[in-house]
């Protein structure tokens, strides 16, 4: 055997290791949500800013339409919203700035499993028991405006899945860089607030982007938050062809890649500050 293969040997081993154990951290993950499915559901049902905009947005399009929403674009948008965010969202940053400061993260670290695989799997546990309750707002969704949506088109309807999984991961990075940063600063929550702030203008989720003024559009159009939310959303109701989809679906990936490296040295920087800290 080479020195690179030895090397790698126990690399290989331990993504063996980690596919295997995955099923069961996902088990459990989903018998935790369903343990505390009461305060999962009282979440669900806090985002509820969607369907006021919704609101707002159906009255200004009464008289006529608003660019090229009217009131059933409206309709499919904030619903696709609404669907979008409860299937992508996670609480991670919460978690991982409680469990680094009250140490509970060193249980983690010992575990044969790295914490960021478990914690993932946690999170995507409580995707299905959202898929049941976003249901009957995806059904609502395609009563309502069933000729705007994408379904038609298998090509859409593949990179809607894919960039829904990009969302996914590009949020769940996210919460892992700002979440590691409880191992530099007091209120890594402050700073995640900053970032929901800055989230809700840029990515989609309070106005569509292309009604913003230009120069915000512009940028909003190029930054990461868009492809949290927005360009999934954009997708789904038919606000993007085919081509200009799939180009936007490669730049999604690249986020997702690049978020992942900066989340990994934040977190690989902060477990060393916690290690010598004696955490």
């Amino acid at each position: 055997m080479s020195v690179g293969a030895a090397a790698d040997a126990p690399r290989v081993s331990g993504l063996r290791h980690a596919a295997r154990a995955f099923p069961t951290l996902f088990r459990v993950g989903l018998v935790e949500i369903v343990a505390y499915r009461a305060e999962f559901l009282v979440w669900i049902l806090t985002t509820n800013m969607p369907l006021v905009q919704l609101a707002v947005w159906l009255a200004v399009a009464a008289d006529g339409p608003v660019g090229r929403f009217d009131a059933h674009q409206f309709t499919a948008y904030y619903l696709s919203v609404l669907t979008v965010r409860l299937l992508t969202s996670t609480w991670l940053v919460w978690q991982m700035s409680m469990e680094i400061r009250d140490g509970t993260l060193s249980s983690r670290l010992l575990r044969p499993i790295h914490p960021l695989l478990a914690y993932a799997a946690q999170h995507l546990a409580g995707v299905p028991m959202r898929a049941l309750v976003v249901s009957p707002i995806f059904a609502i969704m395609i009563y309502a405006a069933g000729d705007r949506l994408a379904l038609r088109s298998p090509a859409l309807v593949g990179m809607f899945a894919a960039s829904l999984l990009g969302a996914w991961l590009l949020i769940f990075f996210t919460m892992v860089l700002v979440g590691a940063l409880a191992f530099f600063v007091d209120s890594a929550i402050a700073v995640f607030e900053l970032w929901l702030a800055v989230h809700a203008i840029f990515s989609g989720y309070l106005i569509p982007l292309e009604m913003l003024p230009s120069w915000i559009g512009r940028a909003a159009a190029v930054l990461p938050f868009r492809f949290m939310l927005g360009y999934p959303v954009e997708i789904l109701v038919g606000l993007l062809d085919p081509a200009t989809a799939l180009r936007q679906l490669a730049v999604q990936w690249g986020y997702v890649l690049l978020l992942f490296a900066l989340a990994m040295m934040v977190w690989r920087a902060g477990v060393r500050r916690f290690a010598a800290f004696g955490g």
